[in-house]
């Protein structure tokens, strides 16, 4: 995520859950990562400094006891990176997708197929456009070239043969940065089309504007809600972290809220770390679940979040 969005305000005691010591908790987040699946973790290579590179990656989800994870670039196809991972730290699921920004052409429905029929057909996931997305550079007040997905309420035309090939192939939609409004008419679009999971990507992520109302919708259309653990972090200040980024952009009562209001049945977990000023993306997640532990979500939930659900997106499950 952009630094300059890094800011928003929460409550002492939220800031306070930020990390939970050793501990009981601790524990018992570490167990609930055995068997877990981060379907949204960055590494290296990439156009930015990340923490890890993909083989450090999967070595350290395979060492914390994580079944699988999903490689995500803003700007190149990951399949093969995924493929590559598997094969130097055997035992752990890999997968890998491809974002549809500007770098592999926008919405294009070449580069989808490309990515299905990579060898080792490790390619899962699409994302809609993220950083080039229209509703991204928009919201960060941009002046450059982006990738509209809906115009006059429609998915614009492009999008019909993206979702024909994702549909052909069994891959799985991620809505990417677009808003909460784009995201229901592409949700229903891409059901219409065949598409079997769709994920809202980090739904509370500030510029998608999404309200208990969308989310419930989102959630009747059958998509899945993705919480992030990113979007409750807060980084210590330091190098790179000036004291004021170092806050969550969302308080993590927004998403024990979320838990509460759509129901786990609908939700899955994820890290989204990789970020070079931020611990491994599997130290992310174990943080993710002390935290949601500490706030009051049952074991029971974390589970259905951060193993079943997950593996029903990847196909891992019925």
């Amino acid at each position: 995520m952009s630094a300059f969005l890094q800011h928003f305000p929460t409550a002492v005691g939220l800031l306070a859950l930020a990390w939970v010591g050793a501990g009981a908790a601790d524990r018992t987040a570490s167990d609930l990562l055995r068997g877990a699946i981060d379907l949204h973790c960055h590494s290296a290579p990439d156009v930015v400094a990340r923490s890890v590179n993909d083989v450090q990656l999967a070595a350290s989800a395979r060492a914390a006891g994580l079944r699988g994870l999903v490689i995500k670039n803003h700007y190149t196809s990951t399949a093969g990176r995924a493929q590559l991972a598997m094969l130097a730290v055997p035992g752990i699921e890999i997968f890998g997708g491809i974002a549809l920004n500007r770098a592999v052409g926008g919405l294009n429905a070449e580069a989808v197929l490309r990515l299905a029929e990579t060898d080792g057909h490790r390619g899962r996931v699409v994302w809609l456009p993220t950083f080039d997305a229209e509703n991204a550079v928009r919201a960060a007040g941009e002046n450059r070239p982006s990738v509209a997905v809906v115009a006059n309420g429609q998915p614009v035309p492009e999008l019909a043969g993206v979702f024909a090939v994702m549909a052909r192939h069994n891959l799985v939609l991620a809505t990417g940065h677009s808003s909460a409004a784009e995201s229901l008419v592409l949700i229903a679009a891409a059901r219409a089309a065949g598409i079997k999971q769709i994920v809202v990507t980090h739904t509370l992520f500030p510029s998608l504007r999404a309200s208990d109302a969308d989310l419930r919708a989102m959630a009747k259309l059958g998509a899945w809600i993705e919480l992030a653990w990113l979007m409750h972090y807060a980084p210590a200040p330091g190098p790179g972290v000036p004291a004021a980024l170092a806050r969550p952009q969302v308080p993590l009562a927004r998403a024990v809220e979320v838990i509460r209001t759509i129901g786990a049945r609908h939700i899955v977990l994820s890290s989204d770390f990789g970020q070079a000023a931020n611990p491994p993306p599997p130290e992310g997640l174990r943080s993710f679940v002390a935290n949601l532990l500490a706030a009051g979500i049952t074991p029971a939930e974390i589970d259905l979040m951060l193993r079943r659900n997950p593996a029903r997106v990847l196909g891992l499950l019925p």
